[in-house]
């Protein structure tokens, strides 16, 4: 399925400028960050970065469907991929096991709604099955983050997440799962306190919402 990105601000790609303004920030509170040319060269950076054998859980996003990311993590027995293995248990009587699989993987990764110049990350989530592992669950976190989420500052990032965003994943789910989205959770992120745990994959393409 193609989902067609409206022409706004909000899906320009940002300047080099500001990309190197956006790492500077994250580094400085304490996430890893990587500027890379394309999807491509993030989705072998990806491969890189997680061990064989490591348990892997993907948040839903574009970014990770379009890029191929998704397919890697979550196909194939190179990785111990939750998605797949939560979605074909019983949700009425394994649901504990589950929610336990989904918020303390290994490795946890996705994308982002925004990234601010001042260095925070904001993500928007309908069910909030990702969020914890992005918070703090998983031992690793990854995000992949097209160039046209980088905004200049957390007000102008939550805008993002309702103007440009919301109305997108609302006809994606509407077309898949035949119910519509909704911000539920929102989680901000203004610093890594543990080195090395939280990664940031900036990308100077345009990729997903």
């Amino acid at each position: 399925m193609t989902i067609s990105i409206t022409e706004t601000p909000f899906a320009d790609a940002a300047s080099s400028e500001r990309l190197e303004r956006a790492a500077a920030a994250l580094t400085a509170h304490g996430f890893t960050v990587e500027i890379l040319d394309d999807a491509a060269a993030a989705r072998a950076r990806v491969r890189e970065l997680i061990p064989a054998g490591a348990g892997v859980f993907t948040g839903a996003s574009e970014t990770l469907r379009l890029s191929g990311i998704e397919e890697d993590l979550n196909a194939g027995t190179r990785y111990e991929a939750v998605k797949p293995r939560t979605l074909a248990m019983d949700r009425s009587t394994q649901a504990d096991e589950i929610r336990r699989l989904r918020a303390s993987p290994d490795v946890a990764v996705g994308s982002v709604h925004a990234v601010t110049e001042t260095g925070s990350i904001v993500i928007a989530s309908g069910s909030g099955s990702q969020l914890p592992g992005y918070a703090g669950g998983a031992a690793r976190a990854i995000w992949v983050v097209g160039a046209q989420k980088v905004v200049p500052d957390l007000s102008t990032a939550l805008r993002r997440v309702e103007e440009h965003c919301l109305p997108l994943e609302n006809a994606r789910a509407l077309a898949v799962y035949g119910s519509p989205s909704a911000v539920n959770r929102l989680l901000i992120l203004h610093a890594e306190y543990q080195p090395g745990r939280g990664t940031v994959l900036l990308l100077r393409q345009p990729i997903g919402f």
